[in-house]
């Protein structure tokens, strides 16, 4: 395991920003697998993409826009399952995230 001191902060930030991503994917439903639907938590899942909206656009004049992009690509798909899974959507700005992002159509 490499010394935490020889690795890149734009690697932490992405890896942190990824596993924020997976958790927040499983919460919404969208893992593989026949339980998917049981793992479902959209109150869970809520909270998992506002802090990754937070996170990445904190984040994103640090790491640049190459970085940044698919990371912004992620948290829109993420915010656009969530509305998908939801029973009451939010409304336009509402939804998880969109205070630091802005509404997601």
């Amino acid at each position: 395991m490499r010394d935490i001191a020889e690795v890149a902060a734009v690697e932490v930030i992405t890896t942190a920003a990824v596993h924020l991503m997976s958790a927040a994917a499983v919460k919404c439903g969208l893992a593989e697998g026949s339980d998917a639907e049981e793992l479902k938590d959209l109150d869970e899942a809520r909270k998992l993409i506002t802090a990754l909206a937070g996170f990445v656009t904190a984040a994103a004049p640090e790491i640049g826009s190459q970085h940044a992009g698919p990371l912004r690509d992620g948290l829109r798909s993420l915010q656009l399952a969530f509305r998908e899974a939801s029973l009451v959507p939010d409304a336009p700005g509402q939804g998880p995230g969109e205070k630091f992002t802005g509404p997601v159509n």
